[in-house]
């Protein structure tokens, strides 16, 4: 089975609507999909209420998930570790045991109309946020499903 981390910062936004995103474009495959945050700001809590509305809204369901923090087992569970943005990718560098450096990567690595970009946080700010938050997960998930459905 293939497996995909998402993370992002606090694990309350873009990393659940990543996982949200890429579970629903590949629903019925045997994949472990999964999000995480850098830091422990919300562990234990549902994703932001701004982030579900905006999935739901597009067609995912984010309600059944809680924010966790990565660890270190993680590292050798996942077989792609994604960073939403360069400030995770660089957090989850410094963390990662060597071995397992190479499965870290930008997760826009993965888009074609925001090929290598981050996914800004939408935290804090207006709905339109979350959507063009959702545009940038879209287009990185769906490179990211053909990779995966290969």
């Amino acid at each position: 089975m293939r497996s995909v981390l998402f993370v992002c910062t606090a694990n309350i936004c873009r990393s659940p609507m990543a996982r949200g995103v890429l579970s629903g474009l590949t629903t019925g495959k045997d994949l472990l999909i999964d999000a995480a945050g850098t830091h422990d700001y919300y562990v234990g809590k549902p994703p932001f209420p701004q982030a579900v509305e905006a999935a739901q809204r597009r067609g995912y369901d984010l309600t059944q998930y809680v924010a966790r923090q990565v660890n270190g087992h993680d590292f050798d569970r996942f077989d792609l570790i994604l960073a939403m943005a360069g400030e995770h990718l660089e957090h989850l560098r410094a963390m990662a045991p060597s071995r397992c450096r190479q499965k870290i990567e930008l997760f826009l690595e993965y888009g074609d109309a925001f090929h290598g970009q981050d996914v800004p946080d939408p935290f804090g700010r207006a709905d339109l946020e979350f959507e063009r938050a959702l545009d940038r997960i879209e287009d990185g998930c769906r490179g990211l499903a053909r990779v995966l459905m290969r």
